[in-house]
């Protein structure tokens, strides 16, 4: 009686070691067909159900119809940026010939009325281009051709720069813009949010009455560096402080004035893709307050 339940304990330990084995040769092959799958290099091989388990059978489906999107995504995204390539160099030439054109005009002995009709021309034309720059600029975001490179450097610069390309903006409208010191220093894509923060000076520039001031500083947090552009304009209403940063959204007291409505859905998309956020503090008749957060590591 002892031999046969040694017999039977010695069958069971056995039975249960090549149970084991196989579990942990199908784990490995789990393994395998994942780490493949990660890295790019999975192929489908040849299975049956002696060998591998139906549960392989369909990760392998599986694994094939995510490659294939994959594919499908690269190359939809390689469409999208010849697309885009072809809009900005088709149009870059007709635009230019166009403001050309105008240019010349305005030179030439023009009544009042013909002077007015080609200076319409050139601005509507300047218009279209900034538009069709802006709207490749957002598109090549949104589909991921362009990338973010993030690095940490000093603020200073940023806002030198974004000074004094609305410089001559603000002398002409008699607006005040001024930049506090900084040696704060923060992690961020240069030339990506050197554009962000300019949409948001040249809106605020924009909307601030002759007289007023827009004035730029940082605040240093635990984890963040705050950039902060402060105005004299007309205030947002609490209603539509969401929906500034949708894409072409204008509030309603500054519909009357030029502008797409673009650039703080820019703004947004740009800070997002660097780990950052951007967040507005107004009321109306009291000016506003854009806060630019970039991550400090």
């Amino acid at each position: 009686m002892e031999r046969v339940l040694l017999l039977a304990a010695l069958l069971s330990l056995g039975f249960g070691g090549v149970q084991w084995y196989a579990r942990r040769r199908d784990l490995r092959r789990l393994d395998e067909m994942l780490t493949s799958a990660i890295n790019g290099s999975f192929q489908e091989g040849s299975f049956d159900e002696s060998a591998v388990s139906a549960l392989e059978v369909k990760m392998a489906r599986f694994l094939n119809g995510s490659a294939a999107s994959t594919r499908n995504l690269a190359e939809e995204r390689a469409a999208i940026q010849s697309l885009l390539a072809d809009i900005s160099h088709q149009t870059k030439t007709p635009i230019s010939n166009i403001l050309l054109y105008a240019s010349l005009l305005a030179e030439e002995p023009l009544t009042p009325e013909q002077a007015e009709q080609v200076s319409m021309v050139k601005a509507q034309s300047e218009k279209l281009s900034f538009l069709i720059q802006t709207l490749v600029r957002a598109s090549r975001l949104e589909t991921g051709i362009f990338t973010m490179s993030p690095t940490v450097q000093p603020l200073s610069p940023l806002l030198d720069g974004a000074v004094l390309q609305a410089k001559r903006q603000a002398l002409d409208k008699g607006v005040a813009l001024a930049a506090a010191p900084t040696e704060a220093s923060a992690c961020f894509d240069p030339k990506w949010t050197a554009e962000a923060l300019y949409n948001v000076v040249d809106n605020a520039v924009k909307y601030t009455p002759p007289g007023g001031s827009v004035r730029l500083s940082v605040r240093e947090f635990e984890l963040f560096c705050a950039v902060e552009v402060s105005d004299d304009g007309p205030g947002i209403p609490e209603e539509e402080q969401a929906a500034i940063f949708k894409r072409f959204y204008r509030g309603k007291a500054v519909r009357q004035q030029e502008g797409l409505g673009i650039g703080l859905y820019l703004t947004r998309e740009i800070l997002q893709r660097e780990g950052g956020y951007v967040k507005v503090h107004s009321r109306p008749e009291q000016g506003s307050r854009f806060s630019l957060y970039l991550p400090r590591k």
